[in-house]
């Protein structure tokens, strides 16, 4: 099931090839190694997301150069990538935000132009479109995750895909120790034992065949917070892409300045009216073990603002019309 997973998901993504590995961070981890990028060069990465994109860098030896969020997408900043491009660039990381894509057809057009790979974090973006193509379809290299709460769902797993043999094949040798191939117990690089067990790939498989209904019911979900939320003065809602479309992988708000709470003061009145929600990404120059490694720091006011002041919501393709509703209203009345 593991290879019969990873061709379904490849082609489904509109890839030639994928390689099973144990979640999504290995899946950064196992792309980034497969580039074999100079170690001490830099590589560009959104300073509002998650650990892993941070780890699969420092892993394997690379300086991580961070850029600020654009305040609508919550999304990097395309023309930041630019600006941030230096002679020892050697890659960048774009990473779609809560199931809202990055613009793609912008970075690889910047990335062409400096001669840099790209790493496609699509962990968060199963089944999101952008500028015409599915979310994981670009760049050298992308990778998924399938924890348990994402569109597709093994309970564990990840994937990395690519259109290059050369980097599928240094992939697998990656997540199976890199075993040699003439003599097995002989190991041309360090690698590690990132593999995807067969019964957690035919979960995958399974799942890969109703992708669809999820997506469904999470952009309807979307639709119905929407709504409901829509006439709330000062808050923001996710925005809708005009170059592709969003997943809603969770459902964010962000808190305007004039209403003087943070998303810490939202959640405990949340939680007091038994609903459940959770803050967003902090940054990555906010982590004590970035400043603990001594990284090159910056000011990155939006990634700071959406720390503070953004949340997400009850949003699993399994909850009904009506937890929804109780949510919206729980929400409303946090507000007041």
């Amino acid at each position: 099931y593991v290879e019969k997973f990873e061709a379904q998901w490849a082609g489904t993504c509109g890839r030639k090839y994928g390689v099973a590995v144990c979640n999504g961070t290995a899946a950064l981890e196992t792309a980034v190694f497969a580039m074999d990028l100079p170690k001490g060069s830099e590589i560009i990465i959104p300073a509002f997301t998650i650990m892993s994109c941070l780890a699969a860098a420092l892993r394997n030896g690379l300086k991580p150069v961070l850029v600020d969020a654009d305040p609508v997408t919550w999304c990097m900043d395309p023309c930041q990538v630019g600006n941030s491009i230096t002679r020892r660039t050697s890659a960048v990381m774009p990473v779609h935000i809560y199931g809202h894509p990055v613009n793609m057809q912008r970075v690889m057009r910047i990335a062409g132009k400096a001669g840099v790979k790209v790493v496609e974090d699509a962990a968060e973006a199963h089944g999101a479109l952008c500028n015409g193509r599915m979310c994981g379809s670009f760049g050298d290299a992308s990778a998924f995750s399938f924890y348990a709460n994402k569109l597709v769902a093994c309970g564990e797993g990840g994937m990395v895909l690519t259109d290059s043999l050369k980097l599928a094949e240094r992939c697998r040798k990656y997540r199976n120790l890199y075993f040699g191939g003439v003599s097995r117990f002989v190991h041309d690089e360090l690698g590690c034992n990132y593999r995807l067990s067969n019964l957690l790939a035919a979960i995958g498989f399974a799942q890969a065949k109703v992708w669809k209904n999820n997506l469904r019911r999470k952009q309807k979900i979307a639709g119905l917070y929407n709504e409901l939320l829509r006439d709330i003065p000062d808050i923001q809602l996710p925005a809708v892409p005009g170059y592709g479309t969003n997943s809603y992988w969770v459902y964010g708000v962000v808190i305007g300045r004039s209403r003087r709470l943070n998303a810490e003061d939202v959640i405990r009145r949340l939680k007091k009216q038994g609903i459940e929600s959770r803050p967003f990404f902090r940054g990555m120059h906010q982590q004590p073990v970035y400043r603990k490694l001594g990284l090159k720091s910056g000011k990155y006011p939006v990634t700071e603002y959406l720390s503070v002041h953004g949340l997400y919501l009850p949003s699993g393709a399994g909850n009904t019309d009506e937890e929804i509703l109780r949510s919206a209203e729980a929400f409303k009345k946090c507000l007041c």
